[in-house]
């Protein structure tokens, strides 16, 4: 699942608006939005400031992935 679809729901969950988070983060509201409807990329930045904002650890949506194996391995 995308990370800003999972922080999306984690504030729906806890009745956080996105005007919240986007004027606490100083995120344009329209760039957070489209992150977390799933059409744009946070940054690193970003998603760290999100979290701080949430007050929550930068691992809350990141799960640790192993890479597929490739031709090469």
């Amino acid at each position: 699942m995308n990370i800003g679809v999972m922080i999306k729901s984690y504030l729906e969950d806890r009745g956080i608006s996105q005007a919240y988070v986007s004027r606490k983060t100083n995120i344009n509201p329209v760039k957070l939005n489209l992150a977390l409807n799933g059409n744009r990329t946070l940054s690193l930045e970003e998603y760290a400031l999100i979290c701080g904002v949430l007050k929550v650890d930068t691992n809350k949506f990141l799960k640790p992935r192993i890479p597929e194996k490739t031709k090469d391995d």
